[in-house]
Formats: structure tokens, sequence, C-alpha cells
């Protein structure tokens, strides 16, 4: 469903949930300064979002969890029968930011009585390099024209694209 706006004249016209997606996105490092997070590029269509995140050296990620390697980079393996995760809400990961980011909308949503919803979960992926940051930058710049083939429009110039930058902190 259309949530986030509709194509007129071959451009993006984000709806009220549109555009308060787009604004809570951009707030997200603002709000999380503790996190030193960087936002690259992030494309608003009518039906879904694509958008990177980078997640820098922080004081929750910067732990030491084996030789030579921060956590950023390995996950525990052998817990000594210590239970890791009690299956509750992290905190201070990607889940909790898009969680976070979610219920902001969901928030505006509830209060001027939107119809909306999220679809369930999100899809997450690991960018190891540059090639793959580039390949990933692209699929998201190309989004827009995917979708005006699929739609049958003509072109995808005009859409909303926010914060596509030429380099990216790995």
């Amino acid at each position: 469903m259309p949530y986030f706006g509709e194509i007129v004249d071959g451009k993006m016209i984000p709806s009220d949930i549109g555009s308060v997606t787009r604004d809570e996105w951009h707030k997200t490092p603002a709000i999380r300064p503790d996190m030193n997070i960087t936002l690259d590029a992030f494309v608003l269509m009518p039906d879904h979002i694509h958008g990177i995140i980078i997640i820098g050296e922080n004081s929750y990620n910067n732990v030491a969890v084996g030789i030579g390697r921060r956590a950023t980079h390995r996950a525990p393996t052998d817990t000594h029968g210590v239970a890791v995760n009690s299956f509750s809400p992290q905190s201070k990961n990607l889940a909790s930011i898009i969680r976070g980011f979610k219920s902001a909308v969901t928030q505006f949503a509830r209060i001027h009585a939107i119809e909306f919803c999220w679809q369930p979960r999100f899809y997450d992926h690991i960018i190891r390099d540059d090639d793959e940051c580039n390949r990933v930058r692209q699929y998201i710049e190309d989004n827009p024209r995917r979708w005006c083939e699929r739609m049958g429009t003509q072109d995808g110039d005009g859409y909303i694209r926010y914060g596509i930058e030429d380099q990216i902190k790995l």
C-alpha cells in the first residue's frame, strides 16, 4: 500500500506519513549521538524506503571480544553457559535504531488517526567494502527508475532522493 506518497506527473509527492518518515530518518543521528551514526544514500518511494546507515565506532561496539577483534567484527560463540540474549528487545544496535524510527512514524500516524502499518521486519545487509557500498548506493539510486519501469511511468526524474554522498566511511 502506498502509505508514503504517490507518483504525480513523474514526481514523488510524499503524504503526511511520507514526510514524517523522511524527517524521522534524517533525525536518527541527532537522536542517537552516542552511537556515532552517519546516514548515506536514502530514497523515499510510495510503498517503501531504502537507506544506508553507518554505525561508527562507539562505546557500545568497541568492546574487545577476541584476539585482535572488536565486537563490530565478531559475535561470541562460547558463552560459558551464560545466556547472551533473553529474547527481549536489545539496545544500541541496528535493530534498536530501526525500531525507534518505525515507532516515531507509527506514533505520528496514531496521533493523527492515519491508517498506517509497517511490514513486520526490515531487510539488513552488512556492506563490507567500497565496491559493495557503491553497488548498494546504485541500487538505491536506481530504485525510482525501476519503479517507473514497473509502473509504466516514463522516467525516474523528480523522485525524492536524500543524502547520496560521494564517499563513505568504512
